[in-house]
C-alpha cells in the first residue's frame, strides 16, 4: 500500500511515502527491496514484512526507483499530493544482459551499451560461485587472468603482460585505489570486503587511463560494497574447508583444515543515520613452494649434476663463486702446499659453484591468516548530499612472488576514506598505510643462516681443498682434469666436506639462527621495516543537471607517496625521506543522435608526476543501438608511471642489486664502469662450462657491453577495440566479442648488467689486451653478493627504438535454458607480436588461448541450486626477474551444490575448488596449487 502526504502551504514541503512490495507469482511480501528517489540520494528498503516508509523534502512530482537484485527494476511516478492505496509487486527478473554498470563512463549506464568491454558480478553470482571464495570466482570473467603466490593471494590482469604484482592493473574498493605503497599493485583482497558485504564486482580489460589515471593499463576492477541505508541487518557465514589432500613430496602427508568466518551488521536510524560493521577472518596451511628445477642450468657444463645450481624454491644457494679463481689466492696455494697437493692448483676448474641451499618449507611461514575489519559511518546531509566514513584493515600472513619469495607475516595495511557523495558530484579523501610487520625475504634468510654458521671465504676454501684431495685419491695426475666421472666425484666430496656441520632445520642451531635473522632489519637480516604511505584526494562533477544537450562530467585528482622503508626496500636511510606526488584532471561528454541509436563520447585526461613529464590520455568511442544489438568501437590511450620501485628501489636480493631506473641510482652505482649485458654474461659462462678458459676469445667474444641505458619514462599505450553485445533468440541469448590491438611505446622493462673491476676486452686485439682479461674476465663468472660490494645491478629502463604491439580476441556466450538453467562460457585469445630482445624480460606472462564453461540452476527447486564451471588453459613460457619457465597446460572444474532453508534465512553450500585435485601452478616460481573442498553456512536477515 502506498501513501503519500504533503506538508501544509507555508512549510517546508515534505512529501511522506509508504507501501508494500511482494512478488508477482508468489504473492510473498520482498525484503530488502530498494527504494530511491530519482535524482536524490535518499531512499530506504523494506522491512522483514514488506514494508516501507520513506519522508522527503519535497512535494510531488517524484520518481521512485525500486529495485531488487534477481527482479526487473521498476520505476513508479509520483505526481498527486492524495493518498491512493497501491500495491507494489516486482516480477522476478530472467532477462539477460539487463545490469547497470558505472565504471566504463564513470556513469550509470547499461551493460549492453557500453562502451568498451566491461563484465559484472552482482549480488547473486557472487553468492552462488562454485569457487571457494567470490575473489578467486572472478577468474571465470570473459578476458580475466589470474595468477596466485599464496592461498589467500591472488592477483588479476587483462589482455597480457601478467605478473605476481601487477602494476599495470588498477583495483578499486569504494573508489579507493588498494594498491600498497611501497608495492604499486592491488594486495588481492587482503583489505577488502568480504563476501557478506560485496555488491557488485565491475571489471574492464583495457586501458583506462583516460578517466581513471596512471596504470589503470591493462584494465580496472571495481568493488563496491553494501550502503548501509540499502542493506541493513544481521549477516554472517562460517565455511570449513580441507586441502593439501594427497600431498606431494615437501608438502603435507594429510589433509589440512582451512577455516573462514565474517559477520556483518549495518543499521540505520530515521534515514538520517547509518552504520556497518564487518569482521573476517581465514586460517589455512598455505601451498608450498616445491620447484627444484636449476635457474643455472648453463653453468653445469658436461657434469651429471650441477654444482652451481640455483634451485627455484631452495635458498642460500643464489650464492655461488667461479672456484677457478682461487688458483691465485695465497692461502689456498699456502695450504695446499702443506697437504702435499699443491701440484693440484692447476686441476682447479673453471666451475660456478654454489652454496648449499635450504628448502623454502624450511624459511616461510606457510599458516596463511587473514584478519579485516571493515566498517562505515554515514549521514545524509539532506536529500542531495550524503557524507561518510569508511575504514578497510587487513592483516595477516601470506607468501608473495616477487624478485625473491616474500614471507608476508603479520603484514598489515588500512585506509580511512572521508566522502561527500550527491546524485551528481562525489569528493573524497582517503589515505592507505602499510606496515610490513614481520615481513622477510626467504631467499636472504636462507643465504644469512649459511654465513652465519661459516662464512663463504671459508667454505669455499674447504671446498676447493676438498676438491684438489679427491683428484688426488682418486689418481688424477697433478695438473689434470680428470674425466668427468672424476670430477664430479670430487665436486660430490668437496661438498660434504664443507658442508660437515652445516645448520640442520629442525635443530636448535637452525632455528635460532633463523629467528635472529628474521628479527634483524635488511641487509644484517632479512626483514623488512616499511611504513609508506599514500595520500589521495579526487573528485568528480556531472553537469546533467545544468546541461541538457549533451552528457558532460569533469574530474581532478592529486595523489603524494611518502616512501618509509628505513633503508630495507628503498634509499631511505638516515633520515632520507622520500616522496612522489602527481596529479591529473579529466573531462568526458557524451551524446546520443540517430534517435537515440548512436551514442558518441569521448574523453581527455592530463597527469603529471613530479619525476617525469606529463601524460595527455584520450578516449573516443562510439555505440551503435539496433534493437537489442549494440556495435561498439574505440580508440583509447593508456599509460602507467614507473611504480615507485622502479623510481627509487635500492635493494640487495642476493642475485643482483636492485636499484631504480631514476639517473640519481645509475650514478650511484657507476652502473656502466666496465658493465655487460647479463644475458651475454650468461652466454659467456655457458662457453666457460663446455671447458674454454674463461679469458679464451671464443668465451669473452660472447660478453656484449653496456656503455648506457635509456632514461627511464612513463609507458603509454594505445588501443582499438571493436566489440559486439546483443540479446538474440528470444532475448534468451547474450552474445558478447571484442577483439583489441594495443601499441606500446616506451615500453618499460627491466635488464640487468654485471661489473668486471677492471677493462675487459670481448676481442683482445693484443696481448697487452689479453693480460687484461685474464686478471678481470674471470670475475663475471659469479655475481659478489655483499652488500656495498655487488657486481651485478638489475635497473628499469624502456624500449625506446621501437613500439611493442599486442592483439587479442574475447567471445562470451550465455544461454537461459528453460527451467532456470543457464548455459555459458567463454574463450580468450591473446597474442605478443613483437618479440623482446634478448636481455629484457617481456613479462608477456599470458596462455595464448583459455575458455570457461559454465553450467548452472540457482532454483532447482525452491530450495537447490548448484553451479559447475570448467577453465582450461595452454601452456606458456613465464618471465619474471624471479623465474623464468614454462607454465604448463591445466584444466580445473570447481563446483557448488547449495540448499536455501527458509525458516532459518540460510543457505548451505557444499563445493570445491579443483574438485579433481589437479596439481598445477599458475607462475613459475610460484606454488603447486591443487583441490580445496569446502562446506559453508550463510545467515542473512535479508534472504527472501
Amino acid at each position: 500500500m502506498l501513501i503519500i502526504s504533503a506538508a501544509l502551504p507555508g512549510w517546508a514541503q515534505e512529501t511522506t511515502i509508504k507501501g508494500t512490495i511482494t512478488d508477482e507469482t508468489t504473492k510473498e511480501t520482498l525484503i530488502g527491496v530498494n527504494i530511491l528517489v530519482k535524482g536524490k540520494v535518499i531512499g530506504t528498503i523494506t522491512d522483514l514484512d514488506g514494508n516501507f516508509s520513506l519522508t522527503v523534502q519535497q512535494a510531488p512530482p517524484l520518481t521512485l526507483i525500486i529495485s531488487m537484485v534477481g527482479y526487473a527494476s521498476k520505476e513508479i511516478d509520483i505526481s498527486s499530493s492524495q493518498p491512493q492505496p497501491l500495491k507494489i509487486q516486482l516480477v522476478e527478473q530472467t532477462l539477460l544482459g539487463q545490469e547497470v554498470v558505472v565504471s566504463a563512463s564513470r556513469v550509470e549506464e547499461s551493460i549492453l551499451t557500453s562502451p568498451v568491454s566491461i563484465e559484472k558480478m552482482d549480488i547473486l553470482a557472487i553468492r552462488e560461485g562454485a569457487s571457494d571464495s567470490y575473489y578467486k570466482a572472478i577468474a571465470n570473467l570473459k578476458g580475466v587472468d589470474v595468477t596466485s603466490s599464496s592461498i589467500n593471494f591472488q592477483i588479476l590482469n587483462a589482455r597480457g603482460f601478467n605478473s605476481t604484482g601487477n602494476t599495470r592493473f588498477v583495483q578499486l574498493t569504494d573508489g579507493m585505489d588498494t594498491q600498497a605503497p611501497a608495492l604499486n599493485f592491488p594486495i588481492s583482497n587482503l583489505n577488502g570486503p568480504s563476501e557478506l558485504d560485496v555488491e557488485s564486482v565491475e571489471f574492464i580489460p583495457g586501458a583506462s587511463s583516460a578517466l581513471y589515471g596512471p596504470n589503470a593499463f591493462n584494465g580496472i576492477l571495481l568493488v563496491n560494497s553494501k550502503n548501509p541505508f540499502d542493506y541493513q541487518g544481521l549477516s554472517a557465514y562460517y565455511k570449513q574447508g580441507l586441502n593439501h589432500i594427497n600431498g606431494q613430496p615437501g608438502e603435507p602427508q594429510s589433509a589440512q583444515p582451512l577455516y573462514e568466518a565474517a559477520i556483518r551488521y549495518a543499521k540505520a536510524f530515521n534515514n538520517k543515520w547509518a552504520f556497518k560493521i564487518n569482521a573476517s577472518f581465514l586460517r589455512a596451511e598455505d601451498w608450498y613452494g616445491t620447484n627444484y628445477s636449476d635457474l643455472n642450468e648453463r653453468s653445469q657444463g658436461d657434469l651429471p649434476t650441477n654444482p652451481g645450481a640455483n634451485r627455484v624454491h631452495i635458498f642460500g644457494d643464489e650464492v655461488s663463486n667461479n672456484i677457478g679463481l682461487l688458483r691465485n689466492v695465497s692461502s689456498i696455494q699456502n695450504t695446499a702446499q702443506a697437504l702435499g697437493i699443491g701440484g693440484y692448483i692447476a686441476s682447479i676448474p673453471d666451475q660456478v659453484v654454489s652454496r648449499t641451499g635450504y628448502e623454502e618449507q624450511y624459511l616461510v611461514d606457510y599458516g596463511a591468516a587473514t584478519n579485516k575489519v571493515n566498517a562505515a559511518l554515514h549521514y545524509r546531509i539532506n536529500d542531495k548530499a550524503e557524507l561518510s566514513y569508511t575504514l578497510n584493515y587487513g592483516a595477516g600472513t601470506s607468501v608473495y612472488t616477487g624478485s625473491q619469495r616474500y614471507s608476508l607475516s603479520e603484514f598489515e595495511i588500512s585506509q580511512h576514506k572521508l566522502e561527500l557523495t550527491g546524485d551528481n558530484f562525489f569528493a573524497r579523501v582517503y589515505t592507505t598505510r602499510e606496515n610490513s610487520g614481520s615481513s622477510f625475504i626467504a631467499d636472504l634468510t636462507g643465504v644469512r643462516i649459511n654465513d652465519t654458521w661459516k662464512d663463504n671465504s671459508t667454505w669455499f676454501g674447504e671446498y676447493t681443498l676438498t676438491y684438489m684431495g679427491a683428484l688426488a685419491q682418486q689418481g688424477v695426475a697433478p695438473g689434470s682434469l680428470g674425466t668427468i666421472d672424476q670430477q664430479a666425484a670430487a665436486h660430490q666430496a668437496a661438498r660434504a666436506a664443507a658442508d660437515q656441520g652445516r645448520f640442520v632445520p629442525g635443530t636448535a642451531e637452525f632455528d635460532n639462527a633463523a629467528a635472529e635473522i628474521k628479527a634483524d632489519y635488511i641487509p644484517s637480516g632479512s626483514l623488512f621495516n616499511d611504513r609508506s604511505r599514500m595520500y589521495m584526494a579526487e573528485g568528480q562533477y556531472n553537469f546533467k543537471n545544468e546541461i541538457d544537450f549533451l552528457d558532460l562530467q569533469v574530474g581532478a585528482s592529486y595523489r603524494l607517496y611518502e616512501l618509509n622503508s628505513q633503508g630495507t626496500i628503498f634509499a631511505d636511510v638516515d633520515g632520507n625521506e622520500i616522496s612522489i606526488s602527481e596529479f591529473g584532471a579529466f573531462t568526458q561528454g557524451s551524446k546520443t543522435v540517430m534517435d537515440d541509436r548512436l551514442k558518441l563520447m569521448a574523453s581527455l585526461r592530463y597527469d603529471k608526476n613530479e619525476n617525469f613529464k606529463g601524460q595527455v590520455n584520450p578516449r573516443i568511442a562510439a555505440v551503435f543501438t539496433q534493437g537489442q544489438s549494440n556495435i561498439r568501437l574505440s580508440y583509447q590511450t593508456g599509460f602507467r608511471m614507473p611504480t615507485t620501485q622502479g623510481q627509487h628501489i635500492d635493494l640487495n636480493v642476493v642475485s643482483a642489486r636492485l636499484i631504480g631506473g631514476l639517473p640519481y641510482y645509475r650514478e650511484k652505482y657507476n652502473v656502466f664502469e666496465n658493465a655487460f649485458s647479463l644475458n651475454s654474461v650468461n652466454d659467456y659462462i655457458a662457453e666457460v662450462g663446455t671447458g674454454l678458459s674463461p679469458v679464451d676469445p671464443a668465451a669473452t667474444s660472447k660478453l656484449v657491453p653496456v656503455n648506457d641505458l635509456p632514461e627511464l619514462r612513463p609507458e603509454q599505450v594505445k588501443s582499438i577495440e571493436i566489440g559486439y553485445k546483443g540479446l538474440l533468440a528470444e532475448n534468451k541469448l547474450l552474445i558478447d566479442f571484442a577483439y583489441y590491438y594495443n601499441s606500446y611505446n616506451d615500453f618499460i622493462t627491466q635488464t640487468a648488467v654485471r661489473k668486471a673491476p677492471g677493462p675487459v676486452y670481448p676481442m683482445p686485439a693484443n696481448s697487452d689486451q689479453a693480460a687484461i682479461n685474464a686478471v678481470n674476465a674471470p670475475s663475471l663468472l659469479t655475481p659478489i653478493t655483499i652488500p656495498g660490494q655487488e657486481n651485478t645491478y638489475q635497473t628499469y629502463t624502456n624500449l625506446v627504438d621501437h613500439s611493442v604491439e599486442a592483439h587479442g580476441a574475447a567471445l562470451g556466450l550465455t544461454y537461459n535454458l528453460p527451467k532456470n538453467y543457464t548455459i555459458g562460457g567463454n574463450y580468450n585469445y591473446n597474442k605478443l607480436l613483437t618479440e623482446i630482445e634478448p636481455g629484457f624480460l617481456a613479462d608477456f606472462n599470458t596462455p595464448e588461448h583459455k575458455f570457461n564453461l559454465m553450467l548452472s540452476n540457482r532454483k532447482l527447486t525452491d530450495k537447490l541450486g548448484f553451479n559447475v564451471t570448467y577453465r582450461y588453459q595452454t601452456a606458456f613460457m613465464w618471465e619474471s626477474s624471479f623465474a623464468v619457465g614454462e607454465v604448463p597446460a591445466v584444466g580445473t572444474i570447481d563446483a557448488q551444490v547449495s540448499y536455501k532453508v527458509k525458516s532459518l534465512k540460510s543457505i548451505f553450500k557444499l563445493g570445491g575448488s579443483d574438485i579433481l585435485n589437479k596439481r598445477y601452478f599458475l607462475n613459475y616460481g610460484g606454488p603447486s596449487t591443487g583441490a580445496i573442498y569446502y562446506i559453508s553456512i550463510t545467515f542473512d536477515e535479508l534472504l527472501n
